[in-house]
């Protein structure tokens, strides 16, 4: 017998005893205010929430947070009057000056200010991960308290690609100091409709 035939057969004799996960996996984490909690966290991790009451006043303050940036696009058809027209059918390489993308999200996790975004709300998949600002909208309804609650909206979704995305890039690689905005946006915003 191989040293390696040996080391597995040693492996295989030595596992641990299989326990059953528990039965309701939703009840672990619960929050009475999902919308509240999600705006804590996003903060936390670097990234900024705002309540909205409609796509009007969400007009409004795209216009005031990113006056000046020229480049902005968006797959939300309510918010057509801010994006370059004719954007989606470009190859991903001329996505690269991208200063505003605005992209729905499915639902948002209050646990983790996660984001699930899926191909068929982002445009190009590039678009989430090249742009300068990323600005999410999501419903208020949408905004579940824990990780478990979100796999059940996924798990028999049809996709074929999803992410889930929490606040700006960042890094701590070099001598640990946090560096937002790292490889990827340098903020991204939250907006949560009424």
């Amino acid at each position: 017998m191989s040293s390696r035939a040996q080391i597995l057969a040693r492996v295989k004799e030595n596992q641990p005893t299989l326990t059953n996960l528990p039965a309701d996996l939703t009840g672990m984490v619960q929050y009475p205010d999902p919308v509240a909690m999600f705006g804590s966290v996003l903060d936390g991790i670097g990234g900024m929430m705002y309540r909205v009451k409609d796509y009007e006043e969400l007009i409004s303050l795209v216009k005031t947070q990113f006056a000046g940036l020229e480049r902005i696009i968006s797959t939300i058809p309510e918010l057509e009057e801010l994006t370059e027209k004719d954007w989606q059918d470009l190859p991903p390489h001329s996505y690269e000056d991208v200063d505003v993308a605005i992209i729905k999200a499915h639902f948002g996790v209050a646990e983790n200010a996660a984001l699930w975004v899926t191909e068929s709300l982002m445009g190009q998949r590039v678009i989430p991960f090249i742009c300068q600002q990323l600005v999410i909208v999501v419903h208020k309804k949408d905004i579940l308290s824990n990780m478990q609650e979100a796999y059940q909206q996924i798990s028999n979704a049809h996709y074929g690609f999803g992410t889930f995305i929490a606040g700006p890039s960042k890094t701590a690689d070099i001598e640990q100091s946090l560096v937002l905005g790292a490889h990827g946006p340098k903020n991204m915003t939250v907006f949560v409709l009424a």
